[in-house]
């Protein structure tokens, strides 16, 4: 049984960026399928119990910092704890990677740039013209991704990711849903791998 893997995120998420790359390494060696599924994060919580940062306990607030210095060193990439362009209004930006995927394109070559513009890069991707220059060093048609992105299907697609991972148990970004699993944060990967290697079924909550 081939596997696909429901990938839920935003490109607001630090925590996406730091997995991402290794998530479509894993990928590649094991040869699964990803369903690319950006989701807005704050309508998310609000349907399962979460709080967005600002309404988080302090002393949470400082572990998350600390884990983000833990979490760049283990993986070796660059991230800026407070980069200059954050946060920011994600929903534009992440539809943007949806519409690559639903006219048939992989958006994974596009995210490593867009990840990589918040987290490292201090690029403003609420700007429609930084997006414009990222899809084209992807080598995506900016002009018909940038339309794709505002149109019927695609919002429609983005608003029902909410929906759909709600359904699916999704609580935070990234989430890789395998076989109904779910598998919270890039902290999970190995586990992840772990279950794709063995080919067993998802566990369930019991």
């Amino acid at each position: 049984m081939s596997d696909t893997i429901d990938y839920y995120f935003s490109l607001a998420s630090p925590w996406a960026y730091l997995g991402h790359a290794p998530f479509m390494d894993m990928a590649k060696r094991h040869g699964f399928a990803v369903n690319f599924k950006p989701v807005f994060l704050p309508n998310v919580f609000e349907e399962t119990g979460g709080l967005v940062l600002p309404k988080r306990h302090p002393v949470r607030q400082r572990y998350r910092l600390v884990e983000m210095q833990r979490w760049r060193d283990r993986r070796g990439v660059p991230l800026n704890i407070h980069p200059q362009f954050w946060p920011f209004d994600c929903q534009f930006a992440d539809r943007t990677v949806l519409a690559v995927a639903m006219t048939g394109h992989d958006p994974d070559a596009y995210l490593r740039l867009a990840f990589a513009g918040v987290w490292a890069n201090e690029l403003n991707l609420a700007d429609k013209a930084v997006l414009e220059g990222l899809l084209r060093r992807a080598g995506h048609d900016p002009a018909a991704i940038l339309a794709a992105a505002d149109s019927a299907p695609v919002t429609a697609a983005y608003q029902r990711h909410v929906s759909d991972a709600v359904a699916a148990d999704v609580i935070g970004s990234p989430c890789y849903v395998r076989r109904g699993e779910v598998f919270w944060g890039q902290d999970r990967l190995e586990l992840l791998e772990d279950a794709v290697r063995s080919g067993r079924d998802g566990y369930k909550p019991v």
